[in-house]
């Protein structure tokens, strides 16, 4: 049975159901770290909804000190921070709380560095943007066991527009700029941005 949260957002007031999940331990304190505010938000109140305690961090510094304030049982991490890099935000958790179940977060084309993200200690990693399924099964898999491949994983377009659409919010919208991070003709990148996101 599942029971219902006010949760905040933007200010506004909605119930939300919380999933029971009997996998999940008494101490479910989850530390999400990404510079993505908007992903993060939509993160946190997926997290919460199956039955995790969400904490939000927006960077490095930020992340250290709430893990100080309350050790988590769980963290999500993004690679990539704007005050520095995610892997010492692993192994920071790690000093203050070793048992922590560590998910890095990896944008496209940070696979390799992600792997050595594992290997300093994250359980596992996901590409981003990643399904809040995924993350929960990827920080509830037991020793040993890989969690299962997502029933309807995104198509290699959508990756692509997606890594597209992150660069392009990096560069704050500036259509020059992205195309040439991305070594792609300017002309060729509006015709993508025009388009709507393919499935």
């Amino acid at each position: 049975m599942s029971e219902m949260l006010t949760v905040s957002s933007s200010g506004s007031e909605f119930q939300q159901p919380i999933v029971f999940n009997e996998r999940l331990p008494d101490d479910a304190t989850l530390l999400i770290v990404d510079d993505d505010e908007p992903l993060r938000r939509r993160l946190g109140r997926a997290m919460e909804r199956r039955g995790f305690e969400p904490e939000l961090a927006s960077g490095l510094t930020e992340a250290v000190t709430m893990a100080r304030a309350r050790p988590p049982a769980f963290a999500v991490v993004d690679l990539r921070l704007s005050d520095g890099d995610g892997l010492k935000v692993v192994n920071a958790i790690h000093e203050i709380r070793e048992d922590c179940r560590v998910i890095i977060m990896t944008g496209y084309g940070n696979i390799a560095t992600a792997v050595a993200a594992v290997k300093a200690g994250a359980i596992d990693y996901l590409p981003k943007p990643a399904d809040a399924d995924d993350v929960e099964k990827a920080l509830l898999a037991g020793e040993g066991e890989r969690p299962d491949p997502p029933i309807n994983p995104m198509s290699a377009d959508r990756v692509r527009w997606e890594h597209i659409q992150r660069v392009f919010e990096l560069c704050d919208q500036n259509v020059s700029e992205t195309a040439r991070r991305l070594g792609m003709h300017r002309r060729t990148l509006q015709r993508i941005l025009a388009k709507r996101a393919p499935k």
